[in-house]
Order: C-alpha cells, then structure tokens, then sequence
C-alpha cells in the first residue's frame, strides 16, 4: 500500500460565512477525502471583511503592486541585457517589494509586490515575501540584512560595525568570536528626504549641502531623541509609522530655519547610530556604511566626528560598492530560500528560532 500523500485545502468564499477545510490524500488513482470540517466566521471577521470591500484604497494598492511588477520586470530584463544573458540563465528573482506598512508588534509587515505578475513577465521564478514568517515566529520580520552581512563582511579579528542608511538605518554587530547582533538604529534617510521635498522641490539633498548650509538646533536634536523608540532593547525594528513628517512637526515651533531642521535631521541619524554603536558595538574597530545615504557627505562628516575612534568607510572598501549592498542581500536570500536553508538570524529578529523565509513563485 502506498503511503499517504496528504494536503489539506481550504477555501473561504465571497459569502464570508467561514471557511472549508478538506484532509486529501493523493496517494490513490483519484483524490481521497479523509476528513473534512466548516469553521464559520466571527462576526466581526465578516464585518471587517466587509468594510475592507468599500475602501477604494485597496484597488489602489492592488494597481500599484501591478505597476511595481512590470517597473521590476524592466529592472530585470535590462539588467540581463547588460549581461548578455537570458532568462533562462537565472535560477530566481528575490523581489523584497516596497514596504507601505511595517507592524510586526501587530503581527504582519506590508509590502507591495505581484511576484506571480514578475514571475509571468519575466520568466523567472520569483521568491517574495521575505518578512512573514519571521513575524509569524514572533520576530520583528527585520532588518533582515545583518544574515548577509555577517556571511560577506565579517572578519576573524577585526571587529566591524555595518551601517546601512536606507529610508531607515540599520545596523549589524560583527564582533570577533560572538553572534551577529543588529536592528534598526533609527530614521535614515526618510525625514531628510521628504524635508528636502517640502522645502527644495526635490527628493533629495544632493550630498547634503543644502543641510550642511544649516546649523544644528541642539534643543530640537534633544526632543527627536527623546523618542522612546531610541531608548528600547533591540530586538527592534521601525519604519515611517514611527518617523514621518507628522512626529517632525510636532516637535517644530514653526520658527525654525528650514536649512537648520535639515542640518538637525541629519544630526539625529548620526546621532541616532552613533549612541547605537556606542551602547551595544563597544570598541568597534571599523564602520562600512552602504545604502544611499553613503552619498551624504555631510552625513558621514557628522558621523565621523561623532565616532573619532573608529575607522569610516563605504562598503566598497570591501568589494561591494554601498548602492548595492541590498539587493545582493535579498538575491543571497532567495538562494537560501531555495536551498531550504534559514534566511533570518534570531538574535537580531527576536523570532523564536531560524526559519526559511520567502514564498516561491514558479516561472
């Protein structure tokens, strides 16, 4: 006799009573249902589902992962141009997606993404979804680089300290002889950059010379420190919902010099990783910073002054210029996904074990 060859499928339909759960076994010529049970719907499931019906926003986001999807597709089509390579050559895209909404203390993080829709205009697998099941094993879901870093950057005697200032910074611990340790030290680039909107027309402060114009305002510095956020344990995680124009504002008089809020902007991400590397990376020996913020000259000035002992360097010292360093991560961790090997590390996610991360969408 054959051994069972078991799924379990489950359906919950447009009526939103509940939801159908089927045991099969396929060890047979024809599917055989073992056993079957109806669990129907809380009230305020059917209620909130619903809701969640006439908000016009969901089409929007719906449309917009479309968008992302074929913006991606071009991205990877281009790039296999630039290698002279077909599709056929790689074995899978890692699609990270744009995060909208990261909320791992309320179980789930939301990034944008159609990895089926990638899959289809490319031809390549497409791994996605990278957070979830780090969230699920009640990690924070992030930052999920520090795994990376450790496997490329870490040194048998040297202790490093990697910095990544993306929309929000982060930071990876590879001390000599201990475990990979890092978390999201604060706002990175985010505030500097939508300041720089409101005020410049632009997306960015080019190398932050419009910043580097203004001058520190140390009792605004003291109020954006004094956010709780910087004062908890790691493991931690944060993103626009904790550091957005709206917390600016509320720690503004309105009399400020915008130049100046910019320069105290950059400040607080210096300052942020700064006390950071000082209260859990003592006696680092080097910083490698990637990420676009390594473009700041103004930034990375601050920084220097603010850890005179240790040595500042982009990534590129190391072999992986700083504008890259993500995207390798996430192509490293779709390889671990298929491999079936664990792309998180718990000391720095606070998820109760290592777990395979990332969902596979067949080409």
């Amino acid at each position: 006799m054959a051994a069972p060859d078991l799924i379990i499928g489950l359906m919950s339909g447009t009526s939103l009573d509940g939801v159908d759960a089927a045991l099969v076994d396929f060890s047979g010529n024809v599917p055989s249902v073992r056993a079957t049970y109806y669990l129907p719907y809380p009230g305020e499931v059917r209620e909130q589902t619903l809701r969640l019906h006439e908000l016009e926003g969901i089409h929007l986001a719906m449309m917009l992962a479309n968008r992302l999807a074929q913006i991606y597709a071009e991205a990877v089509n281009t790039v296999l141009k630039e290698a002279s390579l077909p599709a056929a050559a790689v074995r899978a895209i890692g699609c990270h997606g744009q995060t909208i909404r990261h909320q791992p203390k309320h179980g789930y993080s939301l990034q944008l993404n159609n990895p089926a829709l990638l899959a289809e205009l490319t031809g390549i697998a497409v791994i996605a979804d990278f957070r979830s099941r780090d969230i699920a094993a009640g990690g924070q879901g992030a930052p999920l680089v520090p795994a990376f870093h450790d496997r490329l950057f870490r040194h048998a005697s040297r202790h490093r300290v990697i910095l990544n200032i993306g929309g929000i910074a982060n930071l990876t611990n590879l001390a000599p002889g201990r475990p990979t340790k890092g978390f999201d030290c604060g706002p990175g680039n985010l505030l500097l950059d939508a300041w720089a909107q409101r005020h410049l027309g632009r997306p960015i402060d080019e190398s932050g010379s419009w910043g580097g114009t203004g001058r520190i305002l140390p009792e605004l510095l003291g109020q954006l420190l004094a956010d709780e956020y910087f004062s908890l344990a790691p493991p931690k995680s944060c993103g626009r919902e904790q550091f957005s124009l709206s917390w600016l504002a509320a720690r503004l008089t309105g009399n400020e010099a915008a130049a100046d809020v910019q320069a105290t902007l950059a400040a607080l991400t210096a300052t942020a990783a700064q006390r950071a590397i000082e209260d859990n990376c003592g006696g680092a020996d080097e910083l490698y910073i990637c990420g676009g913020g390594a473009h700041n000259a103004a930034l990375l000035g601050q920084i220097e002054r603010l850890l005179p002992a240790t040595q500042v360097m982009k990534t590129d010292a190391l072999g992986l210029p700083a504008d890259w360093v993500e995207a390798v991560a996430f192509a490293w961790l779709a390889h671990r996904t298929l491999a079936g090997l664990p792309g998180n590390l718990p000391e720095v996610t606070g998820a109760r074990g290592p777990r395979v991360l990332g969902a596979i969408f067949p080409a």
